[in-house]
């Protein structure tokens, strides 16, 4: 089974290396912080969807107690408070209509059960998109970061105006950071993924796609500036070789006289 769900620990672990990848290489750049609050956020996501996981008993409790307290209620009404006491005659219409009575309000105290039933799902599912909200925006802020991290800048005919934000010039660094911003966005991914695994509803699970989907696209317009990065230089045409063995044309001989 270890392989099987996701580890909210080795998760946090995996943020933890990152942050200390990102400030060992870029210390003055404020990708450390984000990076840092992705550590923090993902101890407190994971302690959520841990949460997410044990029933609310308290809840639980209260629709036991309103169940008990309606089975009561009928047992007083069809055994101590027999209908005939109501009706005060033993007409088979006032009877039937008693029976008729009785199913309707059996079926509504059911439907009522039920939606107490429902109450602890959205609950759950409340607390669930409360900290996607969260999740969400970490996400954008990292994409914020990767904005202006263009490959052009790399360019020798790249000329900057006096508002351009500064640049990473090395090709090197500038394919590290983006390379962080990627692995970022995939460990949002799968905190988002552990709120799926907590709790079995498919709005949550919906929402939780909602969350990747947004993650990997993002992702995949990083990797396209790494790959501009990563491309090597086109290789200049060479002339096409002449005949092999041809010799070069000798020329004319002056006529004899």
């Amino acid at each position: 089974m270890r392989y099987r769900t996701l580890d909210p620990k080795l998760i946090i672990e995996t943020a933890e290396r990152l942050e200390e990848r990102v400030a060992e290489r870029f210390p003055q750049a404020g990708l450390r912080g984000v990076a840092g609050e992705l550590v923090s956020l993902s101890r407190d996501l994971a302690k959520a969807a841990k949460a997410l996981e044990a029933p609310i008993w308290w809840l639980r409790g209260l629709i036991a107690a309103v169940f008990v307290a309606g089975v009561l209620v009928f047992l007083f009404v069809g055994t101590i408070l027999p209908l005939d006491r109501i009706s005060g005659n033993d007409d088979a219409l006032q009877s039937v209509q008693g029976i008729e009575a009785s199913i309707n309000t059996c079926i509504l105290a059911v439907l009522g059960l039920l939606a107490l039933i429902r109450t602890e799902e959205r609950i759950k599912r409340k607390r669930v998109f409360r900290q996607l909200h969260g999740l969400r925006s970490l996400i954008h802020v990292i994409d914020m970061h990767q904005l202006t991290k263009d490959p052009a800048a790399l360019s020798a005919d790249f000329k900057p105006t006096a508002h351009s934000p500064a640049r990473i010039t090395n090709a090197a660094d500038l394919a590290r950071y983006l390379d962080y911003c990627s692995e970022m966005l995939s460990i949002t991914g799968k905190i988002a993924a552990l709120f799926a695994q907590s709790v079995n509803d498919d709005v949550v699970i919906d929402g939780v796609n909602d969350i990747e989907n947004l993650s990997s696209n993002l992702s995949r317009k990083i990797w396209q500036k790494i790959t501009l990065i990563e491309r090597p230089p086109a290789a200049q045409p060479v002339p096409a070789p002449g005949r092999a063995g041809q010799a070069a044309p000798l020329p004319p001989r002056a006529p004899k006289r």
